[in-house]
């Protein structure tokens, strides 16, 4: 097993991957992470390390998160740069590896960063799957917003409802107090279940399991405290004014939708907007029926086997 860790040029700028495989021919999976700044190198390489039986599986640090954060400028944190920061890392591993094309799996942010990317350069992208699918940035706050609020409602958390007023209703994607405001809905989003199935706290899902695991130096871990809120705070209202339906709907290749029915982070019935009016050679929209926002959390085992058949065969 070829197990590998290092930094490349991205925009003239380092960025670590950790690439793993079995067999160097095997089909090149980027696995491009959601956030913007949140790096899932960890939960790649320890609870889904399997795929690298099957793919050359690589994980990225996006510039400005994690082991791509050091010395990262933030005037280049743009949804344009790290689109063409994936183009070259897409061409690298192509060169790399000696293969014509690569897949691009995107989670939530990812989904986002990887659609543009297949739609403006589709000449080296073999298959798209995207997961937490971001459509449109404005309309998907109001409709997780109003879920918070229906569910604080629901159960009576006078606490909640009295945060969700204060910060919002998000005004063109934005909530009042900007980052903090942001970070205050999406812990709420997790306790009320919209973003995973088990109602876990954000620090349980996305904090600890990055510290407790081994594959972040501590050089590392500092760029993914530090730089999940400089990249966050910084693009967020940037990757909100997109409206993929729009700017996005038509593939050169495979487009394929893992989506979660209860996810209320990227919400599902926008997700059915955008599949309607997309255009590809070939379409599928998925549904986990026990997932949120990440069904390769929530349900890790079947998402794996439907990547496997609809990619390998």
């Amino acid at each position: 097993m070829y197990d590998h860790t290092q930094k490349i040029l991205l925009g003239d700028f380092p960025q670590k991957i950790h690439v793993r495989f079995s067999d160097p021919d095997a089909p090149i999976l980027l696995v491009l992470h959601g956030g913007p700044g949140m790096a899932n190198r960890h939960s790649l390489m320890t609870q889904h390390s399997d795929l690298a039986r099957d793919f050359v599986l690589v994980a990225w640090d996006q510039r400005g998160c994690a082991g791509s954060y050091a010395g990262v400028d933030p005037a280049t944190l743009s949804v344009e740069r790290l689109v063409e920061d994936a183009n070259e890392l897409v061409h690298w591993l192509c060169e790399q590896f000696g293969q014509e094309k690569v897949t691009i799996l995107g989670g939530s942010w990812g989904s986002q960063l990887g659609t543009l990317l297949a739609y403006r350069h589709p000449q080296h992208i073999a298959a798209y799957v995207g997961t937490g699918q971001v459509v449109d940035g404005v309309e998907n706050e109001r409709i997780s917003w109003k879920f918070t609020v229906a569910e604080a409602k629901r159960t009576g958390d006078t606490k909640a409802l009295q945060t969700l007023y204060r910060i919002g209703p998000p005004a063109a994607g934005q909530y009042r107090g900007g980052l903090s405001g942001l970070v205050a809905q999406r812990q709420l989003l997790a306790r009320f279940g919209g973003s995973t199935r088990a109602g876990s706290s954000l620090f349980w899902s996305y904090v600890w399991p990055p510290l407790s695991s081994r594959e972040y130096s501590p050089a590392d871990i500092w760029g993914y405290l530090r730089g999940y809120r400089l990249v966050l705070g910084t693009m967020w209202p940037e990757l909100t004014a997109y409206d993929l339906r729009r700017e996005a709907r038509q593939f050169a290749l495979p487009f394929y939708i893992f989506q979660g029915r209860h996810d209320q982070n990227t919400p599902a019935e926008l997700v059915e907007q955008y599949f309607a009016v997309l255009e590809a050679p070939h379409k599928e929209l998925i549904w986990f029926e026990q997932s949120a926002h990440s069904p390769l959390s929530d349900e890790p085992e079947r998402f794996k086997r439907l990547l496997r058949e609809k990619l390998l065969n």
